[in-house]
């Protein structure tokens, strides 16, 4: 992990065009490769960033980060302030509670209850950014993937979002549909998936748990 709070100007190129004048952020670059520009502020999120894979040149006062798309992000240094670089190691993983690893065991085991005709084809399945909790066919052939959640919140979908964004990558999946399963699904998340063409799913875990079966409300 590299990291570099700087004075610098931004500018995308790509898809459309993007500007942040002169200012002091922060400059991440991480093993992969990525690259993300950081503000003091709104929350985790990014100003601009390149996600893998991507290639990062660096000239005398000049970062110039491109992708197999021809996008390019072009970062212009008038000044470093600190630089720090750290290796990390091994990434474990996200442990989820109990609530959510015995729903995803219970729903792996029985994965119609999200959807008629619904069959299993992997849990944990692997991304580049993480593992998909299950990933799963339905009846039409269709490649399905579900993310478990305790409660789900406009996190979670975006979560999901990024994944289905990577499995979509993959000929031999796509066109992968998302659905985010949880007890509690809040209304601006429910929004957010409609948007994003993800279905949600609430699903009773004490009845799941207890009877084998599942009251849910498909959104």
């Amino acid at each position: 992990m590299r990291l570099v709070i700087a004075t610098c100007i931004v500018d995308y190129s790509g898809r459309l065009s993007a500007h942040l004048p002169l200012a002091t952020r922060l400059l991440m670059v991480k093993a992969d490769g990525s690259v993300s520009v950081h503000s003091d502020g709104k929350g985790y999120k990014p100003l601009n960033w390149m996600t893998f894979p991507c290639e990062l040149r660096a000239e005398p006062g000049r970062w110039v980060v491109t992708n197999t798309k021809g996008e390019t992000l072009t970062i212009t240094i008038e000044e470093v302030h600190l630089e720090v670089e750290r290796e990390m190691g091994a990434e474990p993983g996200l442990q989820k509670d109990g609530v959510e690893a015995h729903l995803q065991e219970l729903l792996a085991a029985n994965p119609g209850i999200l959807a008629d005709g619904l069959m299993l084809i992997r849990r944990e399945y692997p991304t580049d950014i993480g593992p998909v909790d299950l990933l799963c066919r339905d009846a039409d052939g269709r490649v399905v993937a579900v993310e478990i959640k305790r409660r789900g919140e406009i996190d979670g979908v975006e979560q999901l979002a990024r994944y289905l964004e990577r499995l979509d990558l993959d000929g031999r999946l796509r066109p992968v549909r998302g659905v985010l399963a949880a007890q509690q699904i809040k209304p601006q998340a429910q929004v957010l998936a409609a948007a994003r063409g993800i279905e949600c799913v609430e699903v009773d875990y004490d009845e799941l748990r207890g009877a084998g079966t599942g009251r849910l409300t498909l959104f």
